[in-house]
């Protein structure tokens, strides 16, 4: 896949190396677009609403990954796998719609991030995974990939299992790439916990960060359809 690199950006973000041990928002700031974004995946950041219409940019000590030999696949998760179809990129925009639902727990995906989210599929660095029962979309998960780095930012479900079973997909497509990869789901929690999830420190993130600048992108090779 063709990527568009959108350029630098129009203002500095901070060192998350340079940050107090613990602290989580690094800055705050009041719009984003493609290139800040993808600034800040790159030195290991990402950006979230704030309070009063601001946008911080986190660096969670420690912070959640998934490691892909760490994956736990439960008996149940496999048995509710065989019933869905998965997809890769077929349908971003309603994913990140269902993900951007205002009715759901934990709310927090603006029209300005969902804006900016598409306009990065659009340049080729966010990705998505749809999860289907029958003509469905009944689970699903997008991210934005800057090299052997996965930032996962969100994910759904409407049917049991299904959101687990895009993140099964998700490793899937990452591990069939080869290489070192990290993927970042940004905060551990019980239910992340569950498929292998665990927490990494904030040195320890970047030096997994750092190692993985250079690696290929998995999803270059990665079909809809897969």
């Amino acid at each position: 896949m063709a990527r568009f690199d959108p350029g630098p950006p129009s203002v500095e973000l901070p060192d998350p190396a340079a940050a107090e041990p613990g602290a989580e928002i690094l800055a705050l700031g009041s719009a984003i677009d493609p290139s800040l974004m993808l600034a800040g995946y790159r030195r290991g950041l990402f950006a979230m609403p704030w309070a009063d219409d601001l946008i911080g940019w986190f660096s969670p000590d420690p912070r959640g990954v998934l490691p892909l030999e760490n994956l736990h696949v439960s008996r149940s998760l496999r048995r509710s796998m065989r019933r869905y179809r998965v997809s890769v990129d077929e349908h971003f925009p309603d994913v990140v719609a269902a993900c951007a639902d205002r009715a759901r727990p934990g709310h927090w995906i603006t029209a300005e991030f969902e804006l900016c989210y598409r306009q990065l599929h659009h340049m080729g660095w966010a990705h998505s995974i749809e999860v289907w029962d029958g003509p469905q979309l009944v689970g699903g998960l997008f991210g934005v990939e800057v090299g052997g780095l996965f930032a996962g930012e969100s994910m759904f479900h409407a049917a049991t299992d299904a959101s687990k079973t895009a993140m099964v997909a998700l490793v899937q497509i990452l591990a069939a790439a080869g290489g070192q990869r990290l993927l970042d789901v940004q905060w551990w929690s019980p239910h992340l916990g569950t498929m292998g999830v665990v927490e990494v420190g904030r040195p320890e993130y970047l030096r997994q960060l750092a190692a993985v600048a250079a690696v290929p992108a998995a999803f270059d090779s990665a079909a809809p359809g897969d």
